[in-house]
């Protein structure tokens, strides 16, 4: 670091975090820029997260969180915008003038993956969601800013359709619900997002139309998962987790850092992380 410059800090949340690709994005952005920052994985439980947040002093610059403190962490912000009160969801904090500011930069990642795979503004025609936690409700968030007035969302936990719906209401958007032994009827959707964890949507993979739409599984690990393998044979476009990655990377450090990294850059460091894996 320069000499008299003064360290600046972002870390990225979770339990478990030792596989979390974050700190191979921020720090190739931050090297792409010309910041000398640090950019950390640290542990971290919901029950413990108040007590850090409060200890952090002024040289911390941000904060990623992974589930379940992108709800956790709601209580302890100063500031949220709409999309995260819709979606109550942040998975991002920027820290500035002593402030806690949440922002939620999955749905702006999930909005560029799709039009990424072909499913941007206007493009959406009926829209599918598997899933129903924080990703699902960011992604009803997204699917409404390209153009989706209609959701039906498969659930795998009857009281989660409660909280889908009351995102829909903050945005505008009505969501059928059904359930996840029906998740199959959704496949048909022109677009589908996948927001289970691996292995959960792996049994609809023999049951892919003969002409899909567009599909974005947000797995990553273990990539391409059964689902997405046999949709892209079908002829479909696909675009995954790591894709989503990226795109809330570079809007997370644009938040933090006031600038926007190259994309490419980005996404030839993950890249080569990910074939290292």
């Amino acid at each position: 670091m320069p000499a008299g410059e003064p360290v600046r800090r972002a870390a990225v949340l979770g339990h478990p975090i030792a596989h979390s690709l974050s700190p191979v994005l921020h720090l190739a952005a931050y090297r792409a820029l010309g910041l000398a920052w640090e950019y950390d994985r640290i542990d971290m439980t919901g029950d413990r997260l108040a007590s850090f947040v409060g200890g952090l002093d002024a040289s911390w610059v941000g904060l990623s969180l992974t589930m379940p403190l992108k709800e956790d962490v709601l209580p302890l912000l100063d500031e949220a915008d709409d999309v995260v009160l819709a979606t109550r969801a942040a998975n991002t904090v920027v820290l500035s003038g002593g402030r806690r500011i949440g922002a939620n930069t999955d749905v702006e990642g999930i909005v560029r993956t799709l039009a990424d795979a072909g499913a941007g503004d206007g493009a959406v025609g009926t829209a599918t969601v598997l899933g129903g936690g924080a990703t699902a409700r960011s992604a009803l968030a997204a699917l409404a800013r390209i153009g989706a007035t209609q959701v039906v969302a498969y659930v795998r936990r009857p009281e989660a359709g409660a909280d889908l719906r009351r995102t829909g209401d903050a945005l505008g958007l009505t969501v059928g619900l059904e359930t996840w032994d029906d998740a199959v009827h959704g496949l048909t959707a022109s677009v589908v997002v996948s927001t289970v964890p691996r292995g959960a949507a792996d049994h609809l993979a023999t049951s892919v139309p003969t002409a899909p739409g567009t599909l974005l599984d947000v797995v990553y690990d273990l990539w391409p998962t059964p689902l997405a393998a046999a949709w892209r044979d079908a002829g479909g476009a696909v675009a995954s987790g790591l894709d989503l990655l990226l795109h809330q990377a570079v809007e997370q450090v644009r938040l933090m850092t006031g600038r926007t990294p190259p994309l490419d850059v980005l996404r030839a460091a993950l890249d080569e992380a990910a074939r290292s894996r």
